[in-house]
């Protein structure tokens, strides 16, 4: 069973009210060997709501801030422990997660200057599923390595 960012899944749940659809992803939702969940719609956020980006305070800090400044770590946060504690109970053991998501980016995530630069680091609930041994790939990763990852 895999976890899916809800928004690859075909949900309209990004900031902008629409989604990121990786057909494959929905499939797998559809044939019941994934779960698809929004870690910021859990945390309570509403669609569509004010885009949000990482602000790296220091090497161990960091907080997430809209685009109109406002602070909302503390519902990032949330909704980053809830999907864990879903992930838990199901014994989920992979996520497919969007890129450069504030919730779901690995690897590399937007700034937080909301100019588009990229810079490395993870999500909040990325990073936390990840942190709890749970392998995490984006849906660019999945694109590249489909039959690789789903063999799993």
């Amino acid at each position: 069973m895999y976890l899916i960012s809800a928004c690859l899944a075909g949900v309209n749940c990004r900031y902008d009210g629409k989604s990121t659809i990786v057909n494959e992803l929905g499939e797998l939702v559809k044939r019941g060997k994934a779960i698809a969940i929004c870690p910021e719609v859990l945390g309570g956020l509403e669609i569509p709501r004010e885009s949000c980006e990482i602000v790296k305070l220091d090497g161990e800090h960091a907080k997430v801030m809209s685009r109109n400044g406002n602070d909302l770590t503390a519902a990032f946060m949330s909704g980053a422990q809830k999907t864990l504690e879903i992930a838990k109970v199901i014994g989920i053991n992979v996520a497919i997660m969007k890129s450069k998501s504030p919730s779901c980016g690995y690897g590399k995530i937007y700034d937080g200057t909301f100019s588009g630069t990229i810079t490395d680091g993870n999500g909040f609930a990325a990073g936390l599923l990840a942190s709890h041994g749970i392998t995490i790939y984006t849906e660019e990763e999945f694109n590249a390595s489909f039959d690789e990852i789903t063999d799993s």
